[in-house]
């Protein structure tokens, strides 16, 4: 009958201290509800899932030494930890922009820090890549600082349906903007050995890019699938298993971290939005503004240090870190994701 009463269906209970599933997480994804959970997620040293703990936050203020009244960017939004940090120091006073490619997090995070406080008043968001950082300088004027974290967000690595992870099964997507662009298998459909061999090569050192290139193509020519991000670990272990069993296990965990990483920044062109902010980063910065760069592999690191070089012996930067700033010893052993990072910093040379 229409006017029936629906039962009303209960919750599934939450599993254990810390399910596996992700959808099952459903008070580590309700921070506000649930955070003596969070904090005790955060206390054994994981990340909650649907949040990302921001890195190097300390050394990114010490060296920024952001004032009240001056004029900012995040070129990479994320959850917002570093924007809402940097919005403290500003004290209500001057305006921070910030930018973000993925519209499912970046609405999310605008709700998140309106809710704290931060409005268009002293805060504004774009959809945007870092690529076209002239064009929001453009609008905004010069930069008095600028940060940029290149890591992958905790909340896109953790979230099944987004495909960034070896570990949980789901749609090989990993797209930042999964509504631009073709996904990554997609990518692999149209793909050939030695282009795929030469991507792996490039984009993450991997030492058995010839074999699992190999692998990935000969299965698709032969009417087999690559389209989860299971199928995609299969074919990496399948690739691997000449090596003796006491390797394999270990070898097949790197290869799968190196070959999704490799897929990822070619699915997102994150070389070349990395070479576009580098090579603009100058003309956005006032005299004496200030960037910090997190890079999490050695393929970053080089391009920014490369760069950084570069303008410096040209007159363009007064100063650039002469040593990477990596994370704390108690960071890392709080957050095992803050590891890889290297933090390398530049300050724009006062004009004539």
């Amino acid at each position: 009958m229409e006017n029936q009463e629906k039962k009303h269906k209960r919750r599934v209970r939450y599993a254990g201290a810390y399910p596996k599933n992700y959808k099952e997480k459903y008070k580590e994804l309700n921070p506000e509800k649930y955070a003596d959970t969070v904090s005790r997620v955060i206390e054994k040293g994981s990340t909650p899932a649907g949040m990302h703990i921001s890195i190097c936050v300390k050394e990114i203020l010490d060296f920024l030494q952001i004032q009240p009244g001056q004029k900012g960017l995040d070129a990479t939004l994320g959850y917002g930890g570093h924007t809402q940090e940097m919005l403290k120091c500003l004290q209500s006073q001057g305006h921070l922009y910030a930018l973000d490619v993925d519209p499912i997090e970046s609405a999310k995070t605008k709700e998140r820090l309106e809710k704290l406080g931060y409005g268009e008043d002293i805060l504004t968001i774009r959809l945007q890549n870092f690529a076209d950082i002239d064009l929001v300088a453009r609008d905004a004027g010069k930069f008095d600082f600028v940060l940029a974290d290149l890591g992958v967000s905790s909340m896109q690595i953790d979230n099944p349906d987004r495909g960034f992870s070896y570990k949980t099964e789901g749609p090989l997507d990993l797209r930042m903007n999964p509504q631009k662009g073709i996904s990554a298998a997609q990518r692999l459909k149209s793909i050939s050995r030695d282009e795929l061999q030469g991507m792996l090569q490039e984009n993450s050192d991997e030492p058995y890019a010839k074999e699992i290139s190999q692998e990935v193509v000969s299965r698709l020519k032969k009417g087999g699938h690559i389209e989860t991000t299971g199928e995609l670990r299969q074919t990496i272990e399948d690739a691997l298993s000449f090596l003796p069993a006491s390797e394999r296990k270990e070898a097949v965990k790197k290869s799968c971290q190196r070959t999704f990483q490799a897929l990822r920044i070619d699915v997102n062109s994150e070389f070349e939005a990395l070479y576009a902010l580098m090579e603009k980063l100058p003309q956005v910065l006032a005299p004496g503004g200030k960037v910090a760069i997190l890079t999490f592999h050695s393929g970053e690191d080089r391009i920014v240090k490369k760069s950084f070089k570069q303008f410096y012996k040209a007159g363009i930067y007064s100063a650039i870190s002469e040593e990477v700033i990596r994370p704390s010893a108690e960071e890392c052993a709080r957050n095992s994701r803050a590891r890889s990072t290297k933090m390398r910093w530049a300050i724009r040379a006062q004009e004539d």
